[in-house]
């Protein structure tokens, strides 16, 4: 019988393995649609607008993670570039969930604080979330860019956003994975072309 230590380094290393395999799966099936979103969130910050972002549960902590590396700082030292969580101010979040219903939470923050010229960054692993489904919604209407980060087929929300990053499995744990290290992309790309 394996001792305990043995069984856990052939977990870890099969989770590690399985991260890795979907990293790779989604660079070989994503790259273009990587790109293109560096794209808009460079176009975003060199016209001056603001990208905000949304998501719940782990996605919500995505995007808080998100919106940090670009109003502080990811790898160079340099000006804040405009970048706001929707997630982060519980009285914004339970007005709107008391008075609107929580499918509402993002999108009325969108209407309060989004203009022409933003780009809204919507989270959801399964990609059907109404929250995050009726927040890209809301930032359409209002004439702003909208981005998707989600998992396999893209569910609703790859027909509701201008460009979605749909990563190839269903597992959510190693679907968020792969958000984060896409956005570390992002962010080393805008870093580079804004601040060389």
């Amino acid at each position: 019988m394996d001792s305990r230590s043995e069984r856990y380094a052939r977990w870890a290393r099969d989770e590690i393995e399985a991260s890795i395999d979907l990293k790779r799966r989604t660079l070989e099936s994503q790259l273009p649609v990587i790109v293109a979103i560096a794209e808009r969130i460079v176009d975003t910050f060199e016209r001056g607008g603001k990208v905000l972002l949304c998501g719940n549960g782990g996605s919500a902590a995505d995007a808080q993670h998100i919106a940090a590396e670009f109003v502080s700082r990811f790898r160079r030292e340099r000006r804040g570039l405009p970048a706001i969580a929707l997630t982060t101010d519980t009285s914004i979040l339970t007005a709107i969930g008391n008075d609107y219903g929580y499918e509402r939470v993002f999108a009325r923050q969108i209407e309060a604080l989004g203009q022409p010229g933003d780009t809204v960054i919507g989270i959801s692993t399964s990609g059907t979330s109404a929250s995050v489904l009726a927040a890209m919604q809301a930032a359409r209407n209002g004439g702003m860019a909208t981005i998707g980060f989600t998992g396999a087929t893209g569910g609703l929300l790859v027909g509701q956003v201008d460009v979605c990053l749909c990563v190839p499995s269903q597992n959510t744990a190693r679907i968020q994975e792969v958000h984060i290290t896409v956005a570390h992309v992002v962010c080393e790309i805008v870093e580079r072309t804004l601040f060389a």
